[in-house]
């Protein structure tokens, strides 16, 4: 077979086997061409030292030199060019003791995580696959290299990544690399948050989201996300649901749209059902107050998965949101665009979208029209130019300094009380009304 090499990555290899070297592209970018994707980026793995591949070429950087990787830069991209090795004894399951460098193309590959990731090709002796990878990807498969529980062993995050591969391929994990990751799960709390958020939000935005039961089947949620397992082990007796919490879940995160933030509000709405579950005398169950204790509970385990303040305060602000339901009218939207803010309202309308369709059929027409009246009237409000931010209003700071108010609090005040008169009724949004209003609220 013949892969299209960029010319960079072919002149990287070129330099180091005209050099008497052995260089090859390897890992997801091989996989990824015999797939027929585009790779994001190109890794080179070779038999000559770190020392040698910088002698060799003009601009490079020392991005991993104690594990043997030099960044060599082409035509302003960095690409990863990393000797061939053999890692030493995992003492902690995340990082080995030792690397040792080696001359051998095969005691690099079998110490790769799954098979169709251990795949190497270059032009002169075209694909080398030495532990059937390319099967494996042409049946949908992911299979640990040699011994699972000596892969997982080594680097416990690998039980997550071969999940989050199956999830963004659709690919099935083979028998005896499932099991392992069933046994070893527990080993999952080396793995730092970090790491665990990143192949999280692979997960969560792929084509597969639903494969976070796998996630919860083989016991790793229990170790980062115990919240998950108990929404999974949560029934819902209600005329308004027909699956557990956990599994509503499930199915809303895969009805809306491939978003990070959406995804993961998806996979939050519902954190706090199981602890706000209470039953009525006739056997059904009612969730009082899950959005706000939800927002509290989402929050938790957005921090503990180390994720950014921004990607944290608009999941959280959609989970708190998510079972709105004022009466429609021009007021209401409005502030209830000041609560979750313009931009962020096309996000809850999607949110609201999933969770009605991944209930029961009960009212789902009404329920469904609900949300589009809801976003008509969204799109009126905008289109009408609706004071919605405290900046909108056609007064500010400065005008009413220049009236005298003194710098400080008060300011914040007057123009918060502003603020609220115009929301209830925007033709209010006018300078010299808003300017003799002020003057009323100094005195």
């Amino acid at each position: 077979m013949n892969m299209n090499l960029p010319a960079d990555v072919q002149n990287i290899i070129n330099v180091l086997e005209s050099n008497g070297h052995e260089a090859y592209a390897v890992g997801g970018c091989v996989r990824d061409c015999i797939l027929g994707k585009v790779p994001h980026d190109w890794d080179i793995t070779t038999s000559a030292l770190p020392e040698q591949v910088k002698a060799l070429f003009q601009r490079t950087f020392d991005t991993g030199i104690e594990h043997g990787t030099v960044t060599v830069l082409m035509s302003g991209i960095g690409y990863e060019v990393t000797t061939y090795r053999v890692d030493g004894k995992y003492e902690d399951g995340r990082h080995p003791k030792e690397v040792t460098f080696t001359a051998s193309l095969e005691e690099d590959l079998k110490r790769r995580d799954f098979t169709i990731n251990a795949m190497a090709y270059n032009d002169s002796k075209g694909l080398v696959d030495l532990f059937g990878g390319k099967e494996d990807l042409e049946a949908g498969i992911i299979r640990a290299v040699g011994n699972p529980t000596e892969r997982f062993t080594e680097d416990a995050l690998r039980m997550l990544r071969a999940l989050r591969f199956s999830a963004q391929l659709g690919f099935e994990i083979e028998a005896a690399t499932y099991q392992a990751i069933c046994d070893l799960a527990p080993t999952l709390e080396k793995i730092s948050a970090e790491r665990i958020q990143v192949e999280m939000v692979k997960l969560v935005t792929s084509d597969h989201p639903e494969r976070i039961r796998d996630v919860y089947e083989t016991g790793l949620t229990k170790i980062f996300f115990p919240e998950f397992d108990a929404m999974m082990e949560c029934d819902q007796v209600n005329k308004h649901h027909m699956y557990t919490v956990g599994e509503h879940t499930i199915v809303s995160m895969g009805l809306a749209p491939a978003d990070k933030v959406i995804r993961l509000a998806m996979m939050l709405h519902d954190i706090a059902k199981p602890v706000c579950k209470t039953t009525d005398d006739k056997g059904q169950n009612h969730f009082k107050m899950h959005p706000v204790e939800g927002e509290k509970m989402a929050r938790a385990v957005l921090r503990r998965l180390k994720f950014d303040n921004d990607t944290t305060d608009k999941v959280c602000n959609l989970v708190r949101n998510h079972d709105d339901r004022p009466e429609i009218n021009e007021r209401n939207v409005r502030r209830m665009i000041i609560r979750v803010k313009q931009e962020n309202f096309q996000d809850l309308l999607a949110v609201k979208r999933a969770d009605c369709l991944a209930q029961s059929m009960y009212h789902r027409e009404e329920k469904l029209s609900y949300i589009a009246d809801l976003e008509r009237v969204f799109n009126e409000v905008v289109a009408a130019g609706d004071c919605l931010k405290i900046k909108d209003l056609k007064i500010n700071g400065k005008d009413l300094l220049a009236m005298g108010v003194p710098q400080g609090q008060k300011i914040g005040e007057i123009l918060k009380t502003l603020f609220d008169e115009v929301v209830e009724n925007p033709q209010l949004n006018e300078r010299e009304y808003l300017l003799s209003r002020a003057k009323q609220r100094m005195l």
